[in-house]
């Protein structure tokens, strides 16, 4: 527990990535206790609506960290890419959030079952896109960093986060669309093998 304060100590921005991503999942359930357990329609919409702001308050913490002088590290880079995730992926984490919190305290029907088939290879391409999207906003906001700094060896950890962006789409894109596609292909085999 105590390397978990040191690294915290001595990379603060750590604190400030964490608490971002603990308080987007505290306003989501808070937005959803609200709304379907008190009944409180519009203090929902805005805990719900604080997630956007609570990505700008990492982004802008990010920029502040680094303008003050600190050195870029890991974390610098990974603020960049929560933000675009949770830009991109956000509004579909909350609605999978409030399907299901609506079924359980609500009355709400229930989920929907998930996607088979040709549904299913929809849904990877859907999601592979929004990944490619959420890794250029991360490249973008990286870029954005490394030139508002401007300071080449302040910033030249931030370089490193852009291919980890192709990665990051090439592996979901070889395990989501790519792996479906082969799938389906190899049920079809199995199909024609039962008749």
């Amino acid at each position: 527990m105590n390397k978990i304060w040191d690294f915290i100590a001595e990379n603060p921005m750590a604190a400030v990535v964490a608490g971002g991503e603990i308080g987007f999942w505290v306003a989501i359930v808070a937005g959803l206790v609200a709304r379907y357990l008190l009944k409180l329609k519009r203090t929902s919409v805005f805990l719900l609506l604080l997630t956007p702001v609570i990505d700008l308050v990492v982004l802008v913490a990010t920029v502040i960290d680094l303008r003050n002088g600190a050195t870029a590290n890991f974390v610098h880079g990974l603020a960049a890419v929560y933000l675009g995730f949770s830009v991109v992926f956000g509004h579909s984490m909350i609605k999978w959030a409030d399907v299901r919190f609506a079924h359980r305290f609500a009355g709400g029907p229930p989920p929907p079952p998930k996607p088979t088939g040709r549904a299913k290879l929809r849904a990877e391409w859907r999601d592979w896109f929004k990944c490619v999207l959420a890794c250029g906003l991360a490249s973008g906001v990286l870029l954005l960093l490394i030139f508002m700094v401007g300071d080449t060896e302040q910033v030249a950890p931030l370089w490193d986060w852009l291919p980890r962006m192709g990665v990051v789409t090439a592996i979901w894109f070889a395990t989501g669309p790519l792996w479906q596609e082969l799938s389906k292909n190899d049920d079809r085999v199995k199909e024609g093998a039962r008749r």
